[in-house]
């Protein structure tokens, strides 16, 4: 255990002075090319901000505006509550978005189911199993210039609900 702590602890800094070490042996000019990196991912983030920022402020006003807890109840209608956990609905909804308002999601079942409730292992594990699907599309998509995503938004949903009745299935059985 005490070595796993070390590797933890030392990992990425032993990974910079190999990078560096890497780069001096091969002649090459580390530092100006750390600059055109950082450039280029500089360049990068300005190109994605505007979708991050039109994703971040959409699912900020979905969350305030009630719309959520509105279409967690009429989905809850369509999935009974032993196949799915209407509470959970929400959160399964925004995690597709954005992992920090799931997140705010996630405290807000911790504070008012519990973290050992079933409730919440289910939550705990729902929010490892799956991806902000939308996120990162849009990330990615906008970054490399992909205009037509085929069949990645589908598969990516057929994860994500995998994950989510995966949640259930594994905190069932803790």
């Amino acid at each position: 255990m005490q070595f796993l702590l070390f590797l933890s602890e030392t990992i990425i800094p032993i990974f910079i002075v190999w990078i560096v070490a890497y780069g001096l042996v091969s002649h090459r000019p580390v530092y100006e090319d750390f600059i055109v990196g950082a450039k280029d991912g500089f360049t990068t983030v300005l190109g994605i901000l505007p979708t991050l920022i039109g994703l971040m402020v959409a699912v900020g006003v979905l969350r305030a505006s009630g719309f959520l807890n509105m279409l967690a109840s009429i989905l809850a209608v369509l999935v009974p509550d032993w196949i799915f956990p209407t509470e959970l609905l929400p959160l399964s909804l925004i995690k597709m978005f954005s992992s920090s308002a799931s997140t705010g999601l996630l405290l807000d079942i911790f504070k008012e189911h519990g973290v050992d409730s079933l409730l919440g292992r289910t939550a705990a594990i729902m929010m490892s199993s799956t991806e902000t699907i939308f996120y990162t599309l849009s990330v990615y998509f906008m970054s490399v210039n992909i205009k037509k995503s085929r069949y990645t938004v589908v598969g990516a949903l057929v994860c994500t609900i995998a994950g989510l009745f995966a949640s259930i299935y594994f905190a069932q059985l803790m």
